[in-house]
């Protein structure tokens, strides 16, 4: 068997699975397409990129992280039916997710998260001196490093995300928490950051940081929030619970897989983070167990 991933190459997370899949798994998979005899779209919106003649010609995997039913257009219905033609087997990372896609086709769907790996985010034992270095000492850090910002106009949020349930969480907090203080990272954090300055709440904002760097900044946390109406995952889930990261998390997405009950908020905002469950939970994820079900699933299909 071999395997060619599809990466979108937008340096998101899409592109770190593939390259973790080859890098770990290199004696079933091929940068070769033509050698394939499986094709696995990790970045489903990207399906085009691969000429429909070869996908006829070889078994086609494709993973969808989530479908946010209020953009689910008329044209990207008639899109995934075409789509749909071309594919053997759906891969989505959580019930929630699987539960979208069946009512779009009748296809087998594999439901599992991804991997988690455990060289990249880990708990880093010195963390005054991390909070020094990215000075937050003495300061209640709370973190959330994903995109906010819808990327047309670069101010209206992106709902799904739930960045005003975020801010409107955060404000409240304000109130009560001397010395709060936000870490952000990640792209088109727009929205939160004039939500932020509006409220005059200390922040700092790092838009592109390495992933080394992302994991120091977990472990200067003090707690992360997940707001989210419409999630695949979020990894920050996962991340969260290698590096021991105090979160809490609406139900959402692997929310309830790997967080306790007492972790999960709704609108009544009351939540208790419990960083050895969430680390308990993941532990069958990590490199290289983590791998163990998708090479079985696609052993199955040819």
């Amino acid at each position: 068997m071999k395997v060619f991933t599809l990466a979108p190459r937008e340096n998101w997370i899409c592109d770190r699975f593939a390259y973790e899949w080859v890098r770990y798994n290199r004696d079933i998979s091929t940068k070769n397409i033509l050698e394939a005899d499986i094709v696995w779209l990790i970045a489903g919106w990207c399906w085009n990129h691969i000429p429909t003649n070869i996908l006829k010609d070889k078994k086609v995997i494709l993973t969808i992280h989530h479908i946010v039913s209020e953009k689910l257009t008329d044209e990207k219905i008639k899109e995934f039916i075409f789509r749909d033609r071309f594919v053997d087997l759906y891969h989505v990372p959580c019930d929630s997710a699987a539960a979208q896609v069946r009512r779009l086709t009748k296809k087998p769907i594999f439901i599992h998260p991804f991997w988690a790996n455990q060289n990249i985010w880990f708990e880093i034992s010195n963390k005054e001196e991390l909070r020094k270095k990215y000075h937050l000492a003495e300061k209640y850090t709370i973190g959330s490093f994903q995109r906010d910002t819808e990327g047309s106009d670069l101010i209206s949020p992106k709902l799904e995300k739930g960045p005003d349930i975020f801010c409107d969480l955060v404000e409240n907090m304000n109130n009560d928490i001397p010395n709060l203080h936000v870490m952000l990272a990640g792209w088109r954090r727009q929205y939160v950051i004039n939500r932020l300055k509006q409220s005059n709440i200390s922040f700092s904002y790092l838009e592109l940081p390495s992933l080394d760097v992302i994991n120091e900044l977990y472990n200067c946390l003090d707690l992360y929030i997940v707001s989210a109406r419409c999630e695949g995952g979020p990894q920050s889930i996962i991340e969260c619970a290698l590096t021991k990261t105090p979160i809490v998390s609406t139900d959402v997405g692997l929310a309830s897989s790997i967080l306790s009950r007492e972790s999960i908020f709704d609108d009544s905002w009351c939540a208790v983070p419990d960083v050895e469950f969430a680390n308990n939970s993941v532990q069958y994820l990590k490199i290289p167990n983590g791998f163990k079900p998708f090479i079985k699933t696609l052993s199955g299909m040819v």
